[in-house]
């Protein structure tokens, strides 16, 4: 059943009485979106979600996208609307396939992590990772947060518990223990925190843009391995050379996705009754850690 009525109701009791048609959109994962046409100004993007799951859902997805641009560089789309039901945004363009845009997007993204590096890991208020509330509390150690607002949160989500068995969950508590022998010593710095390719779209002429962040000051990796390891397109391949160049990432960086991509299988295995993979992906990298 199209979710066009609902949205259109939606706009027009929001005080949008332009609004003449909604065309729903698909790829995103937890909520309802459409494109919005109205009788005498531009068209416009519109999400709710069926069942809200607290009032700031929107009016933060929309201060991180102001985060992302006015801290960060990035291009993000206009925000027209953010309330309890609605977010509203001006229109982005479908990303183009070509090898020069991802460079550019490498450009981008180097920018926005290298230039705004902070002292402590986390955000000044919690936000959401699609439908579940993502715990931002400060925190001077990354380890330390990346394993407790990032990992283990997922522990006792009644899907997350019922993929993973004991076994699996008290290897990722020895993976969270040996973080500081795994990974490097980093600095926090401004991410994304969603950064899948079909969050990353264009702007009328055609640069990178950005959409549905879940930001906070973590390791720049965090968005990293999320593009890494969510089947980037081939005309990508340049992306991943130019970022290491321009932010002089080491050459082991590869390695270190399986264990980064954690926190978002397991986001994606407490959400969504079809994982996509993420449980099975989850006991490949946790397999190394369990007691024999």
């Amino acid at each position: 059943m199209s979710h066009s009525p609902a949205l259109l109701e939606a706009l027009l009791r929001s005080g949008m009485h332009d609004v003449v048609t909604v065309e729903p959109t698909t790829g995103g994962q937890a909520a309802l979106a459409g494109i919005a046409t109205r009788r005498e100004a531009p068209p416009v993007f519109v999400k709710s979600l069926a069942e809200p799951p607290a009032d700031d859902v929107f009016v933060t997805e929309a201060e991180g996208l102001a985060a992302l641009r006015d801290l960060g560089g990035a291009a993000t789309p206009d925000v027209l609307l953010a309330d309890r039901d609605l977010l509203v945004l001006s229109v982005l363009r479908p990303r183009p396939c070509s090898e020069a845009f991802w460079e550019q997007f490498a450009h981008m993204l180097a920018r926005l992590h290298t230039g705004t590096v902070h002292h402590r890991f986390g955000w000044h208020r919690d936000n959401w990772l699609g439908r579940r509330r993502q715990v931002n509390t400060w925190n001077d150690d990354g380890f330390a947060f990346f394993a407790q607002h990032r990992l283990l949160r997922w522990l006792g989500q009644p899907r997350v518990d019922a993929a993973l068995d004991r076994a699996d969950r008290a290897a990722l508590e020895r993976l969270c223990h040996r973080l500081p022998d795994l990974l490097p010593d980093r600095p926090a710095c401004l991410t994304h925190g969603d950064l899948w390719a079909q969050n990353i779209l264009a702007t009328a002429d055609g640069r990178p843009a950005l959409i549905d962040p879940a930001v906070s000051y973590m390791w720049a990796e965090v968005d990293l391995a999320h593009v890494w390891t969510t089947s980037p397109p081939p005309e990508a391949h340049r992306f991943f050379a130019t970022y290491a160049e321009l932010t002089s990432l080491d050459s082991d960086w590869r390695s270190r996705m399986p264990i980064i991509q954690l926190r978002q299988h397991l986001a994606v295995l407490a959400q969504f009754d079809d994982d996509w993979g993420a449980g099975d992906q989850i006991r490949t990298t946790l397999a190394p850690f369990r007691q024999r």
